[in-house]
Parts: C-alpha cells; sequence; structure tokens
C-alpha cells in the first residue's frame, strides 16, 4: 500500500499542533497558581504542585500504553483515542469545583496527552528514516521545545481576558482542530496488515529486542541526560530570574527569548543535518553545549554563584542553541532501528528518557538555593554523561532495519 505523504510545511504543522498540546497543558497553567488557589479554596498553597506532577504521573502511565496499542489498532486511531481522553479530562478540569476533582481531570487528560506525544513520532517513523525523519523531528521539536518557554505568556494572556478554567477551553477547542485536520488530510501509516495484535508474549519478544540494542537505549539515555537539564532549568528559572536576578515581571521575555535560541537551533538543524549528518550535529552541539556550560560554571565560582545578568544571558543563549541540535537527532537515532515495532520503541524510549531526566532534573534541583551554581554543574555533569553515553551507542549494535523486520516476521510467524 503507497501511503501519500502530506506535503512537509502542512506535515510539520499538523504535529506541531498536536504535539504542543503536552507542553500547554503543562506549563500554560503556571501563572494561575495563585487564581486557583482561590478558586478552589486551597489552603495550603504548596498542594498546587500537584496540579503539574498528576499530569506527568498520568502521561508516564499512558506513556507505556499508547506505544504498543498505536502497533495494533493503527496511529490515526491510538492519537483519536488519547484525544478523547484528554477532552475528557479537559472537561472534568474546567468543571472542577475542588482540588481532588481537579487532580483527577488532570490525571485524565495526562493519560491522553500520551496518546498524541507517543504515537506521533511512531508515525513520523513510518514515513520517514535516517537524517530525513531527524529533519522533521527538529522541527516538530522546534515548537515542542518553544512552547512550554513561551506557554507561560499565553497563560497570562488567558488570565487578563477571562477566568484560569478558560485555558483548558482553548485546549479543547485546539484537540478538535488538530484532529479534525488529522483526520481529514493525514492517511493511516500502520496499514492493517502490518499491525501487531496485542499479546503478551510477542511484546515481551519485542521489548527484549529494543533492550538488546545498546545503540537504542546510548541515544535514549543521551536524550534523558539533556532532558534533565532542561527540566531542572524549568523547575527553577522563575526564582533564578526574579529572586536571584530581580527581574519582576519580566521573567516571561526573558525567559521566552532564551526559548527562541532552542528554537532557532532546531530550524537551522533541520536546514543542515542532512548534509552533514545526524552525528557529527550531535556531537558539535554537546561540544559546545559542555563547554559553555562549563564557563559558566568558572562564572559562578569567580562571582559566588551570581555572574552578571549580562554574562548568565549570553551563555544561557549559547547553552540552548546548543538544544535543539540534540534532541531532534538523538530521537531519529534512536527510532531508526526500530521499523515496525516503532509504537512500542516509542513508548520505551520516551519513559526511559523522561524517567532519566525526572531522577537527574531532582537529584540536582535538590542544590539550589538562589544561586545559579546548581544549573551550571548540572549542565556540566549531564552533558559529560551524554556525551560518554554516545560514545557507547557508537560501538552499540548493528543490526539493519530490515534485520529487525526480519525478526519481526519470524515473531508473527510463531505467534500463528
Amino acid at each position: 500500500m503507497l501511503i501519500r505523504r502530506l506535503p512537509e510545511q502542512e506535515f510539520v504543522a499538523l504535529f506541531a499542533l498536536i504535539m504542543s498540546l503536552t507542553a500547554l497543558s503543562m506549563d500554560a497553567i503556571l501563572p494561575a497558581f495563585s487564581s486557583i488557589s482561590s478558586d478552589l479554596n486551597i489552603q495550603n498553597h504548596q498542594h498546587t504542585q500537584w496540579i503539574i506532577t498528576v499530569l506527568i504521573l498520568g502521561m508516564s502511565f499512558g506513556d507505556i500504553l499508547f506505544g504498543p496499542l498505536s502497533d495494533a489498532i493503527g496511529r490515526k486511531n491510538s492519537i483519536f483515542l488519547g484525544v478523547g481522553i484528554f477532552i475528557s479530562g479537559s472537561i472534568i478540569v474546567v468543571f472542577s469545583t475542588s482540588l481532588p476533582m481537579l487532580l483527577v481531570g488532570r490525571a485524565i487528560q495526562g493519560i491522553g496527552l500520551a496518546g498524541p506525544k507517543i504515537v506521533s513520532r511512531a508515525l513520523i517513523r513510518d514515513l520517514y528514516c535516517g537524517a530525513a525523519m531527524a529533519r522533521i523531528l527538529s522541527y516538530v521539536m522546534m515548537v515542542f521545545i518553544l512552547v512550554p518557554m513561551l506557554a507561560p505568556i499565553f497563560g497570562q494572556f488567558i488570565m487578563s481576558l477571562s477566568s484560569w478554567r478558560w485555558m483548558f477551553v482553548v485546549l479543547i477547542v485546539q484537540a478538535l482542530m488538530a484532529s479534525i485536520w488529522l483526520f481529514c488530510r493525514q492517511m493511516e501509516t500502520l496499514p492493517c496488515g502490518s499491525r501487531i495484535p496485542l499479546d503478551r508474549s510477542r511484546l515481551i519478544k519485542d521489548a527484549r529486542f529494543i533492550l538488546s540494542r545498546r545503540d537504542v537505549i546510548a541515544y535514549t539515555l543521551v536524550s534523558g541526560c539533556i532532558l534533565g537539564g532542561l527540566f531542572l532549568y524549568l523547575s527553577i528559572a522563575q526564582s533564578l530570574f526574579q529572586d536571584v536576578y530581580q527581574v519582576g515581571n519580566k521573567f516571561t521575555w526573558y525567559f521566552a527569548l532564551l526559548a527562541g535560541f532552542s528554537g532557532v537551533s532546531n530550524f537551522f538543524n533541520g536546514r543542515i543535518v542532512q548534509k552533514i549528518g545526524m552525528m557529527k550535529c550531535v556531537v558539535s552541539a554537546l561540544s559546545v553545549l559542555l563547554c559553555s556550560s562549563f564557563l559558566l560554571f568558572l562564572a559562578t565560582l569567580f562571582y559566588s554563584g551570581k555572574p552578571p545578568f549580562w554574562l548568565f544571558m549570553g551563555l544561557g543563549a549559547a547553552m540552548f542553541s546548543c538544544l535543539g541540535m540534540v534532541f531532534g537527532n538523538v530521537n531519529a537515532m534512536a527510532m531508526e532501528p526500530l521499523g515496525k515495532i516503532a509504537g512500542l520503541g516509542a513508548s520505551m524510549i520516551s519513559s526511559l528518557s523522561s524517567f532519566t531526566a525526572i531522577v537527574a532534573a531532582a537529584f540536582v534541583g535538590q542544590f539550589y538555593h538562589f544561586s545559579v551554581m546548581p544549573l551550571a554543574a548540572g549542565f556540566v555533569l549531564f552533558t559529560s554523561l551524554a556525551l560518554l553515553f554516545l560514545k557507547v551507542a557508537k560501538q552499540g549494535s548493528v543490526v539493519s532495519i530490515s534485520h529487525a523486520y526480519w525478526l519481526e516476521e519470524i515473531y508473527r510467524d510463531k505467534a500463528k
């Protein structure tokens, strides 16, 4: 069956819209915490942190579910199912009258969001491979990275017009628009004859195949290390800008400025990756990231934890310019050998990289005390580990995609 591809610009726009649901759901609500506490009569304001935590936990559960499900029922059906679950959770949030009811809605939202997040990667893998896949992922990841950093501005804008509940109404509309667009324009990329029934023994075999790929695991850990640095930054950014550097309400704009450098580097990566190759892009980006983060570390030592703001922003711009050169490429390299089991592969890659990032960010974040030092030291540590894992990946399993397909056919024959 010949699968017709959408024009590249439309394809990128569609899946950027779909995947940005995750970032907006997570970060757009940050400026609304005080309003939610007042509206729902939350006495302990620290309990509002669960609004984010529960969403992430829901996504973690959904990550495991939607990968193999998309291999069994198809990519589009899985995305529609995830969007339906997300909309159900959003409706609960909109009409919530207490914190527990809000958290139930957020958990359901998280489970649903895993569908578009995971299955989109598998669908992209169905249509593209190698440097072409890295180019598409770079463009999509450009939006995926930009949105969470710009989301607080979006949240502030909605809050200036109406209640915090309207943020979720806007997200429901976005989810419906993306679903209609997907239904009308994108063909199913996994035909019925290529689907893999949900079978425990088959899932175990496929999981073993993925785990046997040392290169896949190493690339996933590279992604997890750098994502850990990003999570660390996101968790302390507001305090860094407002408490350490006293920028006040300009925080969201400086936040967005650094995000812009990451977005530009994603776009730049998409233009050059097919010319110089994914590995060269990643090695170059990690090398620059290590140098710039080490310079920031030295500056924090020299200036007792608080380098001048211009120096912090300058080195921060250099660091964020490297992120866009890493994520799209390492995700493409990790997905490359997985072929028809891209759904399960996307689930396992996302789960492992997210777990690595959360643990790494939480470990370093506990040392934060109104100083730039933990951020600089964290990026030096995470980038050094990423370079080590990249070296392991270069020496990893040498199994072709066609060989992966051959293994899958053996599994299918045995299942029959």
